[in-house]
């Protein structure tokens, strides 16, 4: 049965391999379950040109990747390290034009990225005419509702939104790819719009999720998930709901590193550029 079909197993390294240069890669918001331990590994790999998709914010694991001169482009409704303040790496990247920012809304990524998950071209969606947002958008277009009675009720047509690669961390997975996700529903709407989804999990189960109906229904199935890699403190240093805590030293010394282009490279050297053995130390 295909339910009971092993799934890739890889490491951590190995995952970030499989994310190539170029790639749209959509990442959860920092409430969520990120994968901070492939973001630090995509770094040391060097990865360029990557198209981030913020599902539908961003927070550390974008900042750090754009510090890091991996990303060209950002598509998301916002950048926010939230009770930390403003994102400092892509503040910079703005203002000196090193990415492209494609403004978004949290609805307009939800519905963008419903259109991919139900397989149509395109999704209409209310609220966004007279903003500055539309207007910086080419790629959505306003038409006219074909079901008004008064042929006179413009909306807004948004492009189904596929990205490349999802990325995402979970409590736990099996190893037929079955990974809980809990109330985090969108990254089950990641996986089911993405080409193709990669998961580092805090543990690999025995036996499989989906016999479980208590857990079956807030599980992303084997079939949407492409590799798993067992990450343990994998979402490390901003942590998983019911799981662990936000460092919340080691964020906040990042917020004050990061706030130059010398602090940042500093920070890069100290937690992503060592060996795991000087990590243990």
């Amino acid at each position: 049965m295909i339910e009971d079909m092993l799934a890739r197993q890889l490491t951590v390294e190995e995952l970030a391999s499989e994310i190539t240069d170029g790639s749209k890669v959509a990442l959860p918001p920092d409430y969520a379950y990120c994968s901070l331990t492939t973001v630090r590994e995509v770094i040391r790999q060097h990865k360029r040109g990557l198209h981030l998709v913020g599902v539908p914010s961003l927070g550390f694991q974008a900042d750090m990747l754009i510090g890091a001169g991996c990303v060209s482009t950002v598509e998301t409704a916002a950048v926010t390290l939230s009770e930390y303040g403003l994102a400092p790496r892509f503040t910079a990247a703005v203002k000196s034009g090193a990415i492209t920012m494609m403004d978004a809304t949290c609805p307009a990524i939800h519905a963008a990225l419903q259109a991919s998950e139900k397989g149509i071209p395109f999704i209409p969606l209310r609220g966004l005419i007279g903003s500055d947002i539309l207007k910086n958008r080419k790629d959505w277009k306003v038409g006219n509702n074909p079901f008004a009675s008064d042929k006179d009720d413009p909306i807004v047509f948004l492009p189904a939104l596929k990205p490349d690669i999802a990325l995402i961390h979970a409590p736990i997975g099996d190893r037929y790819g079955n990974v809980w996700v809990g109330v985090r529903r969108e990254q089950m709407l990641m996986a089911h719009a993405a080409s193709k989804t990669y998961v580092t999990v805090e543990e690999i189960v025995e036996g499989n999720i989906m016999d479980d109906l208590q857990l079956k229904a807030a599980t992303i199935p084997g079939i949407y998930v492409n590799a798993i890699a067992e990450a343990k403190n994998g979402a490390w240093p901003i942590g998983i709901p019911g799981g662990y805590d936000p460092d919340h030293q080691h964020l906040k010394g990042y917020l004050e590193l990061a706030q130059t282009e010398e602090g940042f490279d500093q920070y890069l050297k100290e937690h992503v550029y060592v060996t795991k053995a000087e990590a243990a130390e």
